[in-house]
Parts: C-alpha cells; structure tokens; sequence
C-alpha cells in the first residue's frame, strides 16, 4: 500500500509503524512521578487524594486522638495502662463480630442477625459443657458451626430465593434470639467454669514481658518481608512499586507504636490473649481480601454485580459464603462475650450489640455502599466506640447518653462516606 504525503485527506495521516512516530508520547503511571519527585511529590499525591475525597483512615484517626484527649483532661486515668488494657479486651467481643460485617457491607449488604447469632453460640457452649458434659474444646467448635449454617441458611434466602438481605437476617434476628431462649430454658442463665476454655479467652495473660515485645517484633518484621517482597514481585511485573526507603520508614513507624502498645500492656497484667487472637485474626481475613481470587471476588460484587456475573464469578456461592463468614464471626464474638461475663444469659446478643458492631465497621471506614474496605476498620471502629463507652462510664455518665453520643458518631462517618463517595464520584473515581 502507497500512501500520497501530500495529500490532506484524514486517512491519508495514518502511521503503519508505531515506531516510525518519534515525537509520540509515552504514557507515564503518575504513581512513579510521585515517588520521582520524593517528599514534595507525597505531598502533592496527598492533596490530590484529599480533593478526590480519598481520605481512608484519616478521620477516624484522628477522631480517636480526639477523643482519647477529651478524656484524658476530663479524666487523668483515663490513658492509664489498665484502662487502656481493658478497653482493648473489652473490644474484641464486638471487633470480632464486626470482622464479619465488613465482610458482608462490601457486598453493599447487611446482617441484622448477628447479635442474635452471637447469642446463640454462647447459650450453645454453655449448654454443651455444663448441661451435658460435653468436651470444651469440641463444644466451642460446635458453638463456632452453628453461627456457620446460621449465616449460610441466610446468605442461601438471600441468594437463592432472592429474599433481601434486610428482610432475611430481621427475621434471623427474631428468629435466633426466640432459639436462644429456648436452649437456655426456664433457669435463663447458666455460668461458665472461670478457669476454662472460654473464660480464659478474656481473663488470660501472657505475663512475661517479652511476651508483648515479642508479638511487636513479629508483626513489624512480618510487614516488612510482605512489603518488600510485595514491591519485588510489582517491580519484576513492570508495575509501580513503593522504594526500599518508603517501606523501611513505614516500618519503622508501625515499630515504634507496636512497641509502645507491648510498652503499656507490660506496666500492668502483660499481654491480653484475646488481643492476640484478634490481631491473628485481622492479619489472616485482611490477607484473603486482598490476597486471594476470593477476596477480589467479594470486591467485584461490591462495585457491580452484573458485570461480576458476566465476569465469571459464582455470584450466589460468594453470597452465602460471606454471610457465613459473618455467621461464624458473629458466633466467635459471642463467646468473647460470654467469656467476659463468665456466663450465658437470656441478655446475651440484645441491647447495642448489633448497633456496635454495625457502627464499627462503618465508623472505621468500610463502605455503606459496598466495594471498599478492610478488616482492619473493625479495630479502629470498634477502638473509638468502645473508648467513648469507658470514657464516660468514667465520668459517671448513664447509657442513654452513651447511645446518642455513638449514634451520633456513627450517623457522621455515614455523612462522610456518603460526601466521600460523590466527591469521587466527581474525580471520576468511584
């Protein structure tokens, strides 16, 4: 084919071979500008994200510097190291079954039964090992299942039958809470052995000091080998990649305040087991997220179910499988919780549970609207409504009050979020 270079007709000006184009320009990842231009370059990326409405965990962080300041001059010990290590114990009943919520919100979804599932795994336990004899160990397993087939008999409603979400876990709430009440009988409570398994989920400590600095060296070293190794595997894909410099200030930052954390637990009781069972598990749920084939899945779902179907992916599997992950949270939750109190009772699962946990995940910043989050937004969440409660159960101040202070905390991250999501919307994000 003869091509006329004199003549001005539009397909006349076409370029057979790209590399005969030498004034063509090529496209840049704005990432690698960014960390080209150093520390002024973080800067202006930072602002670009807070004018896109990214704001991630910022407000929440700084929220709880708020607050734990507020306290504090309210109250000087407040900040001291044992009521900071019973905060941190008394969140994980809550943090848990809010670990399960976010699961099921980045599907733009939501479960109402879990406070009552919760309650039925501790009336469970209790049952099991009290009534009947049954071995501990195998009695929490069971307990654990039953919120399993709990969460999956609702995810299969919703997914199946095409029952709503909503509509299917009100009814699970009723419906488990009447179940509970029924396997406890007339007596409404039974109390757990103080020195057996579930008890000592919450009274346990690890008192050796190195205990806390030890768990603080792994969790550092462990980001730094994921994100170094991380950042070989982007670089040897030809993708953006953080520098060594970035990853070693990163770490060392996470070092200084895993080991001032280890530095409170050890000038009172040591180390919280059940802060360890909570870390581990943040650690593993946040890794099949962000990780695995499943976790992008759940993510798919969240921005767009149709395109998720005609992408492949078993829609209604992921479905009944998150709302057993949610299930079988909830059910772990619940024997925090029962372990915190030494006992099951007809309480158990009512009240502000459900309002927590579902606070939790949305004040920590996982999405009403699905598609963005992590496991670690249970924690933070869970963080700054568990530190309002003993803050003001310090100051004498009564649980109506409390409800509408975390009412209205958690009615101002939704605010945020959805002011977060047209701004991005706009920027062409969302």
């Amino acid at each position: 084919m003869s091509i006329d270079k004199t003549s001005t007709s539009p397909e006349d000006h076409v370029v057979e071979n790209p590399d005969a184009a030498p004034q063509a320009v090529t496209a840049v990842d704005p990432r690698l500008l960014v960390r080209e231009q150093g520390f002024k370059g973080y800067i202006t990326e930072f602002k670009r994200k807070i004018k896109a409405g990214d704001l991630g965990a910022i407000p929440v962080v700084i929220g709880l510097a708020i607050i734990w300041i507020i306290f504090q001059s309210l109250n000087s010990n407040f900040l001291t190291a044992g009521n900071l290590s019973d905060i941190s114990v008394a969140m994980v009943g809550t943090g848990m079954i809010a670990v399960g919520i976010v699961f099921v919100l980045l599907l733009g979804e939501i479960d109402l039964s879990v406070g009552s599932v919760s309650g039925v795994a501790g009336a469970a336990f209790a049952v099991l090992t009290v009534t009947h004899g049954m071995s501990a160990w195998l009695a929490f397993v069971l307990a654990i299942l039953t919120g399993t087939v709990a969460g999956a008999i609702h995810g299969f409603v919703f997914a199946k039958i095409g029952v709503p979400a909503f509509a299917v876990t009100l009814a699970g709430l009723l419906f488990w809470n009447g179940f509970m009440l029924q396997i406890l009988g007339d007596s409404g409570t039974i109390n757990l052995d103080s020195e057996g398994l579930v008890a000592k989920l919450t009274s346990y400590y690890f008192t050796d000091v190195a205990a806390a600095y030890g768990l603080a060296l792994v969790v550092t070293v462990l980001y730094f080998l994921s994100s170094y190794f991380g950042n070989r595997r982007r670089e040897a894909a030809g993708v953006p990649s953080r520098p060594l410099s970035e990853t070693v200030l990163r770490t060392a930052l996470l070092a200084v305040l895993s080991f001032a954390v280890a530095a409170v637990y050890n000038q009172y009781k040591g180390l919280p087991l059940a802060v360890v069972i909570f870390i581990a598990v943040l650690l593993i749920t946040d890794f099949i997220l962000r990780r695995t084939r499943y976790g992008r899945m759940i993510f798919a779902l969240g921005g767009s179910v149709e395109a998720s179907r005609r992408a492949g992916i078993n829609v209604e599997m992921v479905r009944i499988s998150v709302f057993a992950i949610s299930g079988g949270f909830a059910a772990l939750g619940g024997l925090f919780i029962a372990s915190k109190i030494a006992s099951a009772n007809q309480g158990a699962g009512a009240g502000d549970l459900l309002m927590n946990a579902i606070a939790a995940a949305v004040i920590g910043g996982t999405s009403l609207f699905g598609g963005r989050g992590r496991t670690w937004n249970a924690l933070l969440g869970v963080l700054v409504i568990v530190s309002i409660q003993y803050g003001l159960a310090l100051e004498g101040i009564a649980s109506p009050v409390q409800y509408m202070i975390t009412g209205g905390v958690l009615l101002a991250t939704v605010v945020i979020d959805a002011i977060t999501r047209k701004t991005q919307k706009t920027a062409g994000r969302a």
